[in-house]
């Protein structure tokens, strides 16, 4: 007898839940300046699981991603990789102190992560801008790069454009291509950072849908800041609903988006189906 897709979805629930956690934020806040824009977070990401980070704008969303890929200092708190902090190591007698660059740069190695905006490097074919990171950071043969780069790119739709450069592909083709150079690095977990945001509305669909494949193909954990609430639903085993620099409620898509508890939810997803 088969299982049904609601035994599926339980079974699925039931991994998460039991799995070892990847990623861990402790009480962590963020300010610049005299400004606060994180207040004490604390987060878990399971190894595998897919979590939407939704809220206003200016409710530490992004913030939140940064500070995983090292790309902002938590003002305090603690975030670990698996038992490992992130900002900081341990020395003899279990003392921690603020991380050097060797820790950070090999704590990287497992984070990888797609910005608005592409970063592409213009002079360099498709390819080799797939292929530069494993080469220099993995250390691996010009033949192996190349390989496990061409798989991506046929993966997500551009296996004929290994040739061309940034500038002959549309904004929907280079976010691709930004969202390959970071997954050929096979990282533990993936950071998407609005990916869609400066894209054409008609280019938004393609660029969703190459992520939603992965995450149903790869056991990657991903972290997705996104304002595509049909997606963060399609896509996430968790919704994460952010409010003035903290967690004001979470759940499962179906928790947040059909019985949402707090007026801050309700009035932000109101505003939302208004809008949409």
């Amino acid at each position: 007898m088969g299982l049904l897709e609601s035994d599926l979805t339980i079974m699925e629930d039931s991994f998460i839940e039991t799995a070892e956690t990847l990623v861990r934020y402790e009480n962590v806040t963020k300010r610049f300046g005299e400004t606060e824009v994180l207040k004490g977070v604390d987060l878990e990401i399971k190894r595998g699981e897919k979590v939407a980070l939704i809220g206003p704008s200016g409710s530490g969303k992004t913030t939140i991603i940064r500070m995983l890929m090292t790309l902002e200092k938590p003002t305090s708190g603690m975030i670990k990789m698996g038992d490992e902090p992130l900002w900081h190591k341990e020395i003899a007698g279990g003392k921690l102190v603020p991380a050097d660059e060797k820790h950070l740069r090999k704590m990287r190695k497992d984070i990888g992560m797609v910005f608005q905006h592409f970063n592409l490097f213009p002079h360099m074919t498709i390819l080799r801008n797939v292929t530069e990171a494993p080469i220099h950071v993995l250390g691996l043969s010009k033949e192996e790069a190349q390989k496990r780069a061409v798989d991506m790119l046929n993966k997500v739709g551009l296996g004929d454009k290994l040739d061309a450069y940034p500038s002959q592909l549309s904004g929907g083709q280079k976010q691709r291509v930004a969202i390959a150079r970071a997954v050929v690095m096979h990282p533990k977990v993936m950071l998407f950072d609005e990916v869609t945001s400066a894209l054409d509305p008609e280019l938004v669909g393609e660029v969703l849908e190459v992520i939603k494949d992965l995450a149903k193909e790869t056991d990657m954990a991903m972290i997705l800041v996104t304002h595509e609430m049909d997606f963060a639903r399609d896509v996430a085993d968790r919704v994460v609903f952010l409010h003035d620099g903290l967690i004001e409620e979470q759940g499962t898509p179906k928790e947040i988006f059909e019985n949402p508890k707090s007026e801050r939810l309700q009035n932000f997803l109101s505003r939302f189906l208004k809008n949409g």
